[in-house]
């Protein structure tokens, strides 16, 4: 299987790095020269654009940035991939994208799967990315030893979109925790008691968690503008996915305070 990769950023990268020491011959095509610079000494080859390497690859995973970079790839990519081809979505969109995408790719016989990744770039690199995938068996069958190229951990969630939700929820839980353990660190500080103290202090106990982790390396919250502009666009796409439902607005008002503070609001 020729293997294609688009959005070669800091989690993207050492994916499409990933695959090639996995073994497999692959593609990339980048709309930024200097994205495929690591490349260069590897055994990749490069597109001149997505319709070129969607006619030659049989799989492509996708880990551009936002739903509109994924609707811009595909648009080009599902009509130029030959029948039987396999499209992954590793990038973080709505769950409705992605169903969309499936009926035009099941259209030209094609198959496509969401799987988002969970884990950041130092996950990518050491080839322990949580993968979390949305699609029929059959398509993760095929396109499993691609993704163990690059996971630790690879659950399949249910049909197409399935893998969207679930990382739209860890996502937004993670952002309600980091703004949780964020306001729990000023409010031991107000209380007189010692940050680091506390810090070690919470870390051997019950209020343990991986966003007091992250908590605790941040002293402002604009310290984390970068992460916050991810969490708070899946925290918006959260909310259209659940629409009316009632476990929507706590999650949302809990994370919203911590993410508009990085953001500057």
């Amino acid at each position: 299987m020729k293997c294609g990769f688009i959005g070669l950023g800091s989690q993207g990268a050492p994916m499409a790095q990933a695959m090639i020491d996995g073994g497999y011959d692959v593609m990339l095509w980048a709309r930024r020269a200097e994205s495929l610079q690591p490349f260069v000494s590897t055994s990749a080859t490069v597109a001149g654009s997505v319709r070129e390497l969607g006619e030659q690859v049989q799989f492509c995973g996708i880990c551009v940035v936002d739903d509109a970079g994924v609707c811009d790839v595909c648009d080009e990519l599902i009509p130029a991939m030959a029948p039987g081809g396999c499209i992954a979505i590793h990038a973080t969109v709505h769950p409705q994208l992605c169903r969309d995408l499936a009926a035009a790719a099941t259209a030209r016989g094609l198959y496509l799967v969401d799987a988002p990744v969970s884990g950041g770039g130092s996950a990518a690199s050491d080839k322990t990315l949580t993968v979390m995938v949305g699609g029929s068996d059959e398509a993760l069958k095929i396109m499993r030893p691609v993704f163990e190229t690059f996971s630790g951990l690879l659950i399949h969630l249910g049909d197409v979109g399935a893998g969207q939700m679930a990382k739209l929820v860890n996502n937004s839980m993670m952002a309600a925790n980091l703004a949780i353990a964020h306001n729990s660190l000023a409010a031991a500080s107000a209380l007189g008691v010692n940050r680091e103290a506390f810090v070690e202090l919470v870390k051997v106990s019950s209020g343990r968690s991986f966003a007091f982790e992250v908590g605790s390396r941040i002293q402002n919250a604009s310290d984390f503008a970068h992460g916050a502009r991810m969490l708070n666009k899946d925290v918006g796409l959260l909310g259209e996915a659940l629409g009316d439902d009632a476990s929507y607005p706590l999650i949302r008002d809990t994370a919203q305070a911590f993410l508009q503070a990085a953001l500057k609001v």
